[in-house]
């Protein structure tokens, strides 16, 4: 399977699979690509709606010249100085990818990443301007729309510095949201069931639909609650790290999430 950086040719023929309505696997087949490769491509460069090779070919190059101009400033040493800095990088744009579709914006997206992948768990506006290679305000508008929903938090620095934190607790509130929105869902589905009349084909189907959601939202939120504590918890020693993870997969394996704003 290639691996290195996408072609323009490779770009053009996303382009061409998106215009075709493919899924991102298909495309993924056609270019012997990972879909992961083509998901993260298309995220970070408009969406499958607005996606042009081109476009998508001259960003890249500039990335590619800003990384290669950008000079780290005097400080704290990179959060991933003892990682594969290349290794790094793809795995930013694959967790960014994954933030966008869940409809969070690229650049809170990419801030987001940075967040949770330092070793400090906290970054200032600067080292957050360094690191993304936009402008301190293009970080202030990402930061105010993370703060509305949530995600991060801040905290006070040295001197009259801020740093930011991505809230942890944030899963958690998720899980819970939507625990929630689907009792919501199940509610509405048995007004229909009242109005439409429950021996009616329609009736039956909504109160299915009910059934389905009344029990999956519980097992979220009963998963959640359960699950809390190890957003606050340091991982158990490797020798210990098995017996833990299985039980915490038994506690929170009935759970799926939704988009995180």
């Amino acid at each position: 399977m290639p691996g290195g950086r996408l072609t323009k040719q490779e770009r053009q023929q996303i382009a061409l699979g998106l215009a075709d309505d493919l899924a991102y696997a298909q495309i993924a087949r056609r270019l012997d690509r990972p879909t992961s490769t083509v998901t993260r491509e298309v995220m970070r460069n408009g969406g499958p709606g607005a996606y042009r090779a081109d476009l998508a070919q001259h960003a890249t190059e500039r990335r590619t010249r800003r990384r290669r101009q950008a000079v780290p400033a005097g400080g704290s040493p990179p959060a991933q100085a003892h990682a594969d800095a290349e290794a790094v990088r793809e795995f930013e744009e694959t967790f960014t990818a994954l933030f966008m579709q869940q409809g969070v914006p690229r650049i809170a997206a990419g801030v987001l990443t940075c967040l949770y992948i330092s070793d400090a768990g906290s970054l200032t506006a600067a080292e957050l301007v360094q690191r993304l290679q936009v402008s301190p305000a293009s970080i202030s508008k990402a930061i105010t729309v993370l703060e509305t929903h949530g995600l991060v938090s801040r905290e006070r620095g040295e001197g009259r510095r801020e740093r930011y934190v991505a809230d942890g607790e944030v899963w958690y509130q998720s899980m819970a949201a939507a625990a929630r929105s689907n009792a919501q869902i199940a509610e509405t589905a048995r007004q229909g069931v009242r109005l439409l009349g429950g021996d009616t084909p329609a009736g039956t189907r909504l109160e299915s639909m009910a059934r389905f959601l009344d029990f999956v939202g519980e097992s979220i939120a009963r998963a959640a609650e359960q699950a809390r504590e190890i957003l606050s918890t340091p991982s158990e020693p490797a020798t210990g790290a098995a017996t833990t993870s299985g039980e915490e997969r038994h506690q929170a394996g009935t759970a799926t999430s939704r988009s995180v704003v």
